[in-house]
């Protein structure tokens, strides 16, 4: 089956009920491929929220490739250029899908398109103090998102990967918590700590695939022992945790680079119908 995106003659629309609201999936203008990637921008609806959109794949891809969701640092977007780096490397060196979207008033669900980085900051801690349905209403968006890039009109079911850290870890890991789809996930950049500190505890003892943890060792945003913490809270058989020299953004290359061989290993085994041990 050749999936619909593969021509940018078809614009699929897709549209379903869950449990609580209305959703629909839309293309936004034609893709472009670059080097064997194909990028497209969409736009799914839940409800009154807008969501806006990427997915990498491999040109001319067979159905069903592997899938890894990427979520995006606090006053980032879903374009940032380590998310794209990583999102075509997946695509390029491993043949899989990569999807990512704006967090909430992040990106594209900003009228200013989150180009003030301070404001979204400032909007972001806000919301994060004061709004308790902003993970919930994440996690909802993040899984009507994978209902829909698993249709079979666009890349149908396949294994399915996260990769998150900081804000990624904030909202991403009560979605690999409530995702049986998720098989395998990187997080970090992250400790029980902040406003939902309660709700992370509680999420990673409902978090048992394989994780990668990720902690910078001089973090002045999330201390190392709050994130000790949490990778001690993940109910993971199988999880690592590395640790490198630095503030929080000083991540080091060789990082990405590990989480995309985590990942890739994970996903090539629950591809071929293994387990992941």
């Amino acid at each position: 089956m050749t999936p619909l995106w593969s021509s940018s003659r078809h614009r699929p629309r897709w549209r379903t009920r869950d449990r609580f609201a209305e959703v629909s999936f839309d293309w936004v203008g034609d893709g472009v491929t670059a080097k064997g990637v194909t990028e497209r921008r969409f736009d799914l609806v839940r409800a009154t929220r807008r969501i806006p959109g990427l997915v990498w794949m491999p040109e001319g891809t067979p159905h069903a490739p592997p899938l890894v969701l990427l979520g995006h640092g606090g006053t980032a977007h879903k374009r940032q250029d380590y998310i794209v780096g990583l999102a075509r490397r997946l695509v390029r060196h491993h043949g899989f899908a990569a999807a990512a979207i704006d967090g909430p008033v992040h990106g594209e669900r900003r009228d200013d398109g989150g180009s003030d980085s301070v404001a979204v900051g400032a909007d972001f801690t806000r919301m994060w103090r004061e709004d308790p349905t902003m993970t919930d209403e994440m996690v909802a968006d993040w899984r009507a998102v994978l209902d829909a890039l698993q249709s079979p009109a666009v890349l149908g079911s396949a294994p399915v990967g996260w990769w998150g850290l900081s804000m990624g870890t904030i909202l991403g890991l009560p979605v690999v918590a409530a995702e049986p789809r998720i098989s395998v996930a990187v997080l970090g950049l992250m400790g029980i700590a902040g406003p939902t500190k309660s709700r992370l505890g509680h999420d990673a003892a409902l978090v048992r695939c394989p994780v990668l943890f990720l902690v910078q060792w001089d973090d002045e945003l999330f201390p190392r022992d709050r994130a000790f913490e949490l990778f001690s809270a993940l109910d993971a058989r199988d999880k690592r945790l590395h640790a490198n020299p630095g503030s929080h953004v000083e991540v080091p290359e060789e990082e990405f680079r590990a989480s995309e061989q985590f990942l890739a290993r994970t996903l090539a085994v629950r591809a071929r119908g293994g387990s992941d041990g």
